[in-house]
């Protein structure tokens, strides 16, 4: 950076992303303490290489690349810890939900997780954080037809773990239409 009126406006860029990044991590980490830490990792390196920036280009796309191999970088080195990607020991600690919301977030979340890798993270990317299927492709190196193809794969994968099979399947349940729909509470059976 040459002068100093470039790096308040290089820092004021980087402080309008820390949403979108924090958004990503949490995805991918599945963590809001891990996201964290993952966004400031991010944002101390984007800061450090300040210098290596082509100005023009995409910087969400170059942060987004920057957190992406922060976390593999420290995924590889948990390798020996251990992991709860479906949610069992955590779900075995926390208290359960009160609400149909929280339980059809959680349902989501462990079908999330069961996604391979590669279909999770565009998905998220795409999906979640509003990343075009370019710019998605650009940040993965992958072409832009592999990027719409996995997700695809990974919206088809979801609905089936999720057990939807139509459009009616997204919204409230039968037993909560039922009391809707009557107009007053009703002890409804399972």
């Amino acid at each position: 950076m040459a002068d100093n009126r470039s790096s308040v406006d290089f820092r004021e860029r980087l402080i309008a992303e820390i949403p979108n990044l924090r958004a990503f991590a949490t995805s991918l980490s599945g963590s809001i303490q891990s996201a964290d830490d993952l966004v400031q990792d991010t944002l101390l390196k984007a800061w450090g290489h300040a210098d290596s920036f082509v100005e023009g280009t995409n910087l969400r796309a170059w942060l987004f690349t920057i957190l992406r191999n922060t976390y593999y970088s420290l995924y590889r080195r948990r390798g020996r810890e251990v992991q709860d990607t479906d949610g069992i020991y955590s779900g075995s600690v926390a208290v359960p939900a009160g609400q149909d919301s929280a339980l059809d977030l959680a349902d989501f979340r462990l079908a999330l997780a069961k996604l391979p890798e590669e279909q999770r993270e565009v998905l998220i990317m795409v999906g979640a954080t509003g990343l075009s299927y370019e710019e998605t492709a650009e940040i993965c190196g992958v072409a832009v037809g592999t990027i719409k193809s996995r997700v695809n794969r990974a919206r088809t994968k979801l609905a089936e773990l999720l057990g939807m099979t139509n459009s009616s399947d997204i919204g409230p349940d039968r037993n909560s239409l039922a009391v809707v729909h009557h107009g007053r509470v009703t002890t409804l059976a399972s």
